[in-house]
């Protein structure tokens, strides 16, 4: 499948998301939070699309917004897809998991989570994977400092 088809089945299911304008080799998609959940199952399991594997996903911070980016492969149908979520609630930002969809996501969104501050709605075991408990903020946000100023971004 080349990637214009594929525009053309993901418009079908979500008419409102956006494409990006880089020149990726992959199709790169951008939906909003209540949306992606929706586009995720229809990828994963309708059978033109068949996205068996998550092979990365992991969270950008704008500073005014965050992504979560999840990088999706079809090894059946040999092909890959970029979904970026625009979350915009820098105080609570939340999106619903895919852990249930992709097993791979369930260590991805914890590391989203223990460092950028993303919760993941619906994760059986959303806790810190890299940093101890007891940390305070979250390091890869571009807002964090770090009290015994060991890094500062």
């Amino acid at each position: 499948m080349d990637n214009e088809n594929l525009k053309n089945i993901i418009t079908s299911v979500i008419p409102e998301c956006e494409f990006s304008a880089d020149e990726s080799q992959f199709l790169n998609v951008i939906v909003k939070p209540e949306e992606f959940r929706k586009l995720a199952e229809f990828l994963r399991y309708d059978p033109e699309t068949q996205m068996d594997y998550l092979f990365c996903m992991t969270a950008i911070d704008w500073t005014t917004h965050f992504f979560t980016i999840y990088h999706l492969t079809s090894s059946l149908k040999n092909f890959t897809v970029v979904i970026k979520v625009k979350i915009t609630d820098r105080e609570n930002p939340n999106i619903d998991t895919v852990c249930d969809i992709w097993k791979t996501a369930e260590f991805h969104e914890r590391e989203v989570y223990d460092l950028f501050g993303i919760k993941f709605n619906n994760h059986p075991d959303l806790r810190r994977i890299l940093l101890e408990d007891d940390w305070v903020g979250y390091p890869l946000r571009k807002d964090y400092k770090d009290e015994i100023n060991i890094v500062e971004l």
